[in-house]
């Protein structure tokens, strides 16, 4: 016999479980004394429940397996709803597990007692309430096996307080693999057969292939098949920037230059693309080209998106088998020497690299700062990207060399995931260097885990992004009004701010002055914060510039 709490720990060992994020409360306290007593998993405190929803989303991002984050009820849950939203939508795996009340007063009006589970079941695969201790064993496998499985997502676990000190005879449940499908022999054929029909096949390569590992097999497709492709921001890393077939990045809402070669092309191949990422409306409005659909799920019915061959399973071994069995390259390219436009469009967009203001003052221009990311950043740097206009740049132009070392959130699109973020990705990668890069909007909404990554002495580096304003919004209003309203802010001296934390703090105050500082940030071995004053006027260039779309054959 054994209690509750401490059957729920086993079976999260059981699960392989190493961290837990969270916050402690009265209705959980149970489960958190039987944490304590586990040699196996870290139970790591944070400041904000939505932290801990962050760091749980980023660490299955980049590790595969379910993070997991805790709450007490009430307030202690609603601060965690963004954050598990945020990784059901980005198909990032997680187990949040809420205390409540116990059941004796749920049916009446009563002190933090809302229906968690029902709010939880629209930002979840699946949200459910113990009713009785003896299901746990099978409440915590199916939990982690439909967080895990394709498309991964979010599930919820709600412990009502009155029976987690119960005792119970039960043990943990075998954990088994999940299964691996392959699509079927008459869609193989049939993509066969489109491909073999078409002259100017153009690839879309979605946020599946990095959950699936598939690069490599993406990138021997692409090779043999010899047909342009473009990655959404999530995919980023799929080819190297340098890949002569490489067109880069695919998914800003305005018209960027990479639709003119999927509007020349006469079959869209669709690999692990998933809605969220970048809707077809945007892509394959006028005349829509044909869809060979491969996932590891059917796809979604959207009028733009006519699938006429879908390959339901398992992304590499489909790869495989379409690079084997396809006749003959393609060998074509987009016309109007797009490649070579979108590679000149990269490295020439806004040549100067900051802008002078009126007061003497200096603001560096958001790619100038991308630009030295990109040079002083090994191969294997993940940098997680807040929301906010850097967001736009880092989604645009930030190409790195390999696949899930940039974290964005794109679906939900969340603010202030980056700090809490890159504790997620260090501990689920610690020898891998981390750079957050945060707006000063979005860096104080959860700006305060810098603490709990110095208590657990982590070390990443914040580029923190000051412009005093909430400079996405205020692109938007003047690039639809040709004005602005309730954007601007004042903040506080963030380097001060840094070094209360004990942490170091730095600032940049000209351009000459950037490459220095980030390389003396990336080269401690500690947590560094380094303020950079940005212009984030030049969205608006950018989505002027691009918006005049002109393909030219």
């Amino acid at each position: 016999m054994m209690k509750a709490t401490d059957l729920m720990v086993e079976c999260l060992e059981n699960e392989g479980v190493q961290y837990i994020f969270g916050i402690p409360g009265e209705e959980n306290i149970d489960f958190v004394h039987s944490l304590a007593s586990s040699d196996q998993i870290q139970f790591v405190a944070v400041r904000h429940e939505q932290g801990a929803a962050f760091m749980a989303d980023v660490y299955g991002r980049l590790t595969g397996k379910a993070g997991v984050c805790l709450a007490t009820l009430g307030p202690g849950a609603t601060n965690l709803l963004t954050g598990i939203g945020d990784a059901n939508l980005d198909h990032a795996p997680v187990v949040a597990i809420t205390g409540q009340a116990g059941l004796e007063r749920m049916h009446k009006e009563s002190h933090q007692y809302i229906d968690v589970v029902a709010m939880f079941k629209p930002v979840t695969k699946w949200s459910i309430q113990v009713k009785r201790p003896e299901t746990i064993p099978e409440i915590v496998r199916k939990a982690f096996k439909l967080a895990e499985m394709e498309k991964p997502g979010a599930v919820h676990i709600e412990l009502p307080e009155d029976m987690a000190a119960d005792d119970i005879d039960k043990k943990a449940l075998p954990k088994t693999e999940l299964p691996r499908t392959v699509p079927s022999a008459e869609s193989m054929k049939k993509a066969l057969e489109l491909i073999a029909a078409s002259k100017k096949p153009f690839i879309i390569a979605g946020n599946g292939v990095i959950r699936q590992q598939a690069s490599k097999e993406l990138q021997a497709f692409v090779e043999s098949l010899k047909a342009p492709v473009a990655h959404t921001f999530m995919a980023k890393g799929v080819l190297p920037p340098d890949h002569p077939l490489n067109m880069y990045t695919v998914g800003l809402q305005m018209k960027d230059y990479v639709l003119c070669g999927i509007h020349e092309a006469d079959l869209i191949i669709a690999v692990g693309y998933d809605f969220v990422e970048y809707l077809p409306i945007y892509w394959n409005e006028n005349d829509p080209k044909p869809i060979i659909h491969l996932d590891t799920l059917p796809a979604e019915v959207d009028e733009h998106y006519p699938v006429a061959a879908e390959l339901v399973g398992d992304i590499q071994s489909a790869l495989g088998y379409l690079t084997e069995h396809h006749k003959g390259a393609k060998e074509w390219m987009p016309g109007g020497e797009l490649h070579q436009k979108l590679k000149q469009e990269l490295a020439q967009i806004n040549e100067e690299a900051s802008i002078h203001l009126e007061d003497g003052g200096v603001r560096i221009k958001l790619k100038t700062v991308l630009d030295e990311v990109s040079k002083i950043a090994s191969d294997n740097t993940i940098v997680i990207s807040d929301v906010g206009a850097h967001k736009l740049w880092i989604a645009r132009n930030y190409q790195p060399t390999l696949p899930n070392r940039v974290v964005i959130s794109n679906g939900f699109a969340s603010m202030g995931i980056a700090v809490p973020g890159a504790i997620g990705a260090k501990i689920a990668c610690p020898d891998d260097p981390v750079i957050c890069i945060t707006g000063d909007g979005g860096f104080l909404m959860n700006g305060v885990e810098i603490e709990t990554a110095k208590r657990l002495g982590i070390a990443f580096t914040i580029l923190l992004l000051n412009d005093s304003k909430y400079g996405l919004i205020d692109w938007k209003l003047k690039n639809r009004f040709d004005a602005s309203y309730g954007v601007e802010f004042e903040n506080p001296d963030f380097v001060r701010f840094a070094e209360s934390f004990g942490i170091v703090g730095m600032r940049v105050s000209h351009v000459t002055e950037l490459e220095t500082a980030l390389k003396k940030a990336l080269s401690m071995k500690e947590i560094v914060l380094v303020e950079i004053p940005v212009d984030s006027e030049e969205n608006l260039k950018l989505s002027q510039h691009l918006g005049k779309l002109v393909c030219r054959q």
